[in-house]
């Protein structure tokens, strides 16, 4: 016991008993299992939000990228459906600067859950300077940009925001801007002046990409836009193998985006 209680395979029980704690008060509880084993946990999560509880859910082992433990124990709708709960934060970050924010704006948090989602690959460090720092806990923010406006936008959460990059890096011929977008709920709670700066309405060509259903997304790309995403469940293989074969690839992700210039 101590500081940790050991759950096993009860994800419902231990989000439910974990909502109980902080009703109860004396604690800040959090919880932590595989992102689609979320599903057990449903109920549970769904009443935090609904009582305005600042339960934290952390949530790890985010996409395909889980291959050798085939499509079971591989998300892909479980991310829309905590970003469409109501009165959930859902942030995904893509390196430990932007970890570091999450977890800050989940323990300020005080009438609304936070759900914590991470990655188990290794992902690259980001390059920002101070007003890009600064706009992570707005929720979505500029990461990389171009001069004049763009062209191109290229939105992205969690470990595929380096594909974002490299695709934005492979494209030296197009102005492209690179969005990280860790938690949509935050960033579409900010003004709409804020909103605009970093999606002007005017550029019409956008590409989201994220390791998860692609649905999502279509508010953000419109009808002229695309998604790279996931809308099938995957194959027993390694990770990065999955991930290849489902199109999670810089080269899929401009191939993509060319498209719809």
């Amino acid at each position: 016991w101590g500081n940790h209680i050991n759950y096993g395979v009860r994800e419902f029980g231990m989000s439910a008993i974990s909502n109980g704690m902080l009703l109860h008060g004396g604690y800040r509880p959090f919880t932590g299992t595989f992102l689609v084993f979320m599903e057990y946990a449903r109920n549970a999560v769904r009443l935090a939000a609904l009582m305005k509880i600042p339960n934290i859910f952390v949530y790890t082992h985010d996409s395909v990228a889980v291959g050798e433990d085939g499509p079971t124990h591989q998300p892909v709708e479980q991310i829309t459906n905590l970003r469409t709960t109501p009165g959930m934060m859902t942030w995904r970050p893509c390196d430990t600067v932007e970890t570091a924010i999450a977890w800050r704006e989940a323990v300020a948090s005080s009438a609304e859950p936070s759900a914590l989602i991470f990655t188990r690959q290794n992902t690259q460090p980001q390059q920002r300077d101070e007003q890009t720092f600064a706009n992570i806990s707005r929720g979505g923010y500029v990461l990389r940009d171009c001069a004049g406006e763009p062209d191109l936008i290229l939105i992205a959460t969690g470990s595929e925001v380096e594909l974002a990059v490299g695709a934005a890096e492979a494209m030296s011929d197009v102005a492209v801007r690179v969005v990280s977008m860790p938690c949509v709920e935050r960033f579409l709670a900010q003004e709409q002046s804020y909103q605009e700066a970093v999606l002007p309405s005017s550029v019409r060509s956008r590409v989201a990409v994220e390791a998860g259903h692609p649905d999502y997304w279509y508010r953000f790309v419109g009808l002229d836009g695309a998604v790279v995403g996931i809308d099938r469940y995957g194959m027993s293989a390694p990770g990065g193998q999955a991930m290849a074969e489902l199109g999670m690839t810089v080269d899929n992700v401009v191939a993509v985006a060319r498209g719809v210039l």
